[in-house]
């Protein structure tokens, strides 16, 4: 089969299409005939050589797919051959065929086309794991009804991305007010428009826009993708036992921690990863993404936020389009 691999680590142009052997399905795997690839920063960041893949998983680029069930190894209901699917991979997505653990897929929605489904499998899983799972975000909107002059709510850092534009969505289902940083007045229209506040971090400060929006209070959960640099501002900017998820570092590894504000605030900090969790964290996350996220999509409470669709072998010009910052949502190359 024809698979996206790297020459070797680099800019965009070391990805090249390249002849693989087509994966066997395991016991408890399903062998998927790809239709779409979602593209994700840790794709960019593995080309680069900054991410490799985990222990046993496929070298070949992709986090998560979308196509239609070729064939079911030991232990799967032979049924669902055939079947739409979307999936979640440690690795292996760019390519003909995919072979995954049955338990991390889910069934495309009804009259979701396979490249917006191809979106929807790593930003669900990351933003469910880290927001419900990990700080305890409900879900039910009577649960986040604002009491008084308070009400339960979240900053997103990086509103405009996959995983952002996704956050935005959920938590504004589940009736939680959202603010979300943006680089500029066109991103803060998009995020505007999915009912959060933008806030431009190259004109304003978020921690004095928290402060001001929430009358002092601060936020209850802060998704963020920079890391060090925005550390002491999130920080403060969260309400009284607020929870911070990092779940990237684009803004360095390193900053001190003022353990003496965690405990008067008794704040939680947590630093995660989707891609090396084993298989059985994985399925517990996508099952409850199956049973509370995959419903919102089908409704069409959730969407796709598809940005840019690239034939998948463009693979090269799908990367430095993701890499020069400006999408609004998923990039995904289209396999057939």
């Amino acid at each position: 089969m024809r698979a996206i691999v790297e020459k070797e680590h680099g800019d965009p142009e070391v990805l090249t299409l390249s002849e693989v052997p087509i994966p066997a399905p395991a016991p408890g795997q399903v062998l998927v005939r790809v239709h779409a690839a979602g593209l994700n920063r840790a794709d960019s960041l593995q080309r680069r050589g900054h991410y490799p893949p985990p222990a046993g998983a496929s070298s070949v680029y992709g986090l998560e797919i979308a196509g239609v069930v070729e064939a079911v190894g030991e232990g799967v209901d032979p049924a669902l051959a055939g079947e739409r699917i979307m999936a979640l991979l440690a690795g292996g997505g760019y390519a003909e065929y995919a072979a995954v653990d049955v338990r991390h897929t889910l069934p495309v929605p009804k009259g979701m086309s396979m490249v917006e489904a191809a979106c929807i499998p790593e930003v669900a899983a990351t933003v469910y794991s880290n927001l419900v799972l990990l700080c305890g975000m409900s879900l039910d909107p009577a649960q986040n009804k604002p009491a008084e002059d308070e009400q339960t709510s979240l900053l997103v850092h990086g509103g405009t991305g996959g995983v952002g534009m996704h956050a935005i969505q959920l938590a504004r289902a589940a009736g939680v007010r959202v603010f979300a940083t943006v680089g500029d007045d066109e991103k803060a229209q998009v995020v505007r428009a999915l009912g959060a506040h933008p806030i431009n971090y190259r004109t304003e400060s978020f921690r004095q826009v928290i402060q001001r929006e929430s009358a002092g209070h601060g936020v209850n959960y802060i998704l963020d993708v920079v890391g060090a640099k925005y550390l002491e501002d999130n920080l403060r900017s969260l309400a009284d036992g607020g929870h911070l998820a990092t779940i990237a570092v684009q803004g360095g590894r390193r900053a001190e921690l003022d353990l003496g504000l965690m405990l008067t605030k008794r704040l939680s900090v947590h630093g995660t990863s989707l891609r090396a969790r084993s298989a059985d964290e994985k399925a517990k996350i996508m099952a409850g993404v199956h049973e509370n996220v995959l419903p919102l999509l089908e409704r069409g409470v959730l969407s796709a936020n598809l940005d840019r669709e690239f034939p998948w072998w463009q693979a090269s010009q799908a990367h430095e389009y993701f890499d020069a910052g400006q999408h609004r949502g998923k990039v995904v190359l289209r396999v057939m």
